[in-house]
């Protein structure tokens, strides 16, 4: 595929990525209803836990079905699927007449942001030029983090209207409109080439790769078979086989890390968070914006490196400064002082994050798996990121209670763990095609020299 981009192609990835967007905007805008919904509900310190990671085991569902569901649907088809579930869960949840029912209105939604989280940075990757990969698939983790900003200033604005009881309804209820609009806008875009190929649909598959921009689309064609026949053996689909265990490894390491460093649990107790140091609602909901604002920034800066630096780089340059955040916010929360430094340590949290971990995680986990697991893979990676996030924000205001430091002196040591990770075993995919990949993984074969001097679309 040639290095350029085309309109079609660009706005085929602002389309995919913009379920980036609502996955954002429904994992954060929950910070701003915890209080609210403690009241409303009665709720006990588990019981809002469970509240906040109901959503979340949507997600694992989500993410699990996602693989299998993308092979057979498409990337396409799957997201006008998930775009459902989000329009769904957010009118469920703003016309929730019990706990219960928000209970299942989340969970529905949990189950779009899961499948987004895989179907999304796995079509764009599969439609991407390698030279632009890592900045195009980042353009979900742009859409991501421009939900989560977009969640805290509906949470502020709406906040400024003093609507009591009703306020949290209107926070959860609001994302309806954005997700209609992705419903509609999807329609619009193309089915994967790749997926196509894979159906036997390659008259559709190189007409879809001349309109993306590719300066030889049948030659790119012959490049995706190949790559797809030399994986088709009898298990070939099978993600879990000896062959994979390398990129299975990294996939996990990764998505696990980037939870158990605690940011989602952040992002989620951010006005908690606030709230144990001391300040009122309206600067928890304007320091929340501020964070929100503070990973958007931090997100373009390194979508703009990653393919000049790499993706192990920024993951080990984000360890480092994440360590030092999380022992100040540890040691404020420990010794009771300083409090006026832990918005600055938060800024500074979330922006080496975005910098490192946010950026990188769907780049890479859409890059080291073969084209025929290529979905279950992500499909892995996204459901273990989202176990883990269950788990760590059902705990958080349980151990929270017990100890406000305890929970980021724990983050702070998984940090300099997934430094250590990253510095001995992470090899870099960057501006490396999607084949050669596979080849350098352990889990390719090399195209035929007959395949690669005479291109066609016959069957072999």
């Amino acid at each position: 595929m040639t290095n350029t981009l085309n309109g079609t192609l660009i706005r085929t990835v602002l389309v995919a990525a913009l379920g980036g967007s609502l996955l954002g905007f429904d994992t954060a805008v929950i910070a701003g209803s915890t209080q609210g919904l403690t009241q409303v509900f009665g709720l006990t310190p588990s019981e809002l836990g469970f509240t906040v990671s109901a959503a979340l085991w949507g997600t694992v569902i989500g993410a699990m079905a996602a693989g299998s569901f993308g092979r057979v649907l498409g990337g396409r088809t799957s997201l006008l699927i998930l775009a459902s579930c989000y329009l769904i869960s957010a009118l469920g949840c703003a016309f929730s007449t019990s706990w219960t029912w928000l209970l299942i209105f989340r969970f529905i939604g949990g189950l779009g942001m899961g499948g987004s989280s895989v179907i999304a940075p796995v079509y764009i990757a599969e439609i991407a030029p390698p030279a632009w990969r890592g900045r195009l698939v980042g353009a979900f983790q742009i859409n991501i983090i421009g939900g989560i900003l977009l969640a805290y200033l509906s949470n502020y604005v709406i906040g400024l209207f003093e609507l009591g009881a009703l306020e949290w309804r209107w926070q959860l209820g609001i994302a309806a409109a954005p997700a209609a609009l992705f419903l509609l806008m999807l329609i619009g875009i193309p089915q994967s080439p790749r997926w196509l190929a894979a159906q036997g649909r390659l008259e559709e598959a190189k007409q879809v790769l001349a309109k993306l921009g590719s300066s030889q689309p049948l030659a790119e064609l012959v490049a995706i078979r190949a790559s797809l026949e030399s994986d088709a053996s009898p298990n070939a689909d099978r993600l879990f086989q000896w062959r994979y265990r390398r990129p299975i490894v990294l996939a996990l390491t990764l998505a696990m890390f980037n939870q158990l460093i605690g940011i989602n649990a952040v992002l989620y107790y951010l006005n908690d968070i606030f709230a144990m140091a001391g300040f009122d609602r309206t600067s928890q909901n304007a320091q929340a914006v501020a964070v929100g604002a503070t990973m958007l920034i931090a997100t373009l800066i390194a979508l703009s490196l990653i393919d000049r630096f790499g993706r192990r780089t920024l993951l080990l340059v984000g360890s480092a400064g994440l360590a030092v955040c999380l022992a100040g916010i540890a040691t404020i929360f420990q010794i009771g002082q300083y409090q006026q430094l832990l918005l600055l340590l938060l800024v500074g949290y979330v922006a080496f994050f975005a910098f490192s971990q946010g950026a990188v995680i769907w780049v890479y986990l859409s890059e080291i798996f073969p084209d025929r697991v290529r979905a279950q893979g992500q499909s892995l990676g996204s459901s273990t990121h989202w176990v883990m996030n269950a788990i760590v924000s059902a705990a958080f205001p349980v151990v929270a209670t017990q100890s406000q430091a305890g929970p980021f002196f724990l983050f702070l040591i998984m940090v300099v763990l997934q430094f250590i990770a990253v510095l001995m075993f992470f090899p870099e995919t960057s501006g490396v095609r999607l084949e050669d990949i596979q080849r350098r993984l352990g889990t390719g074969e090399p195209p035929s020299s007959a395949t690669a001097a005479n291109p066609t679309l016959d069957s072999p």
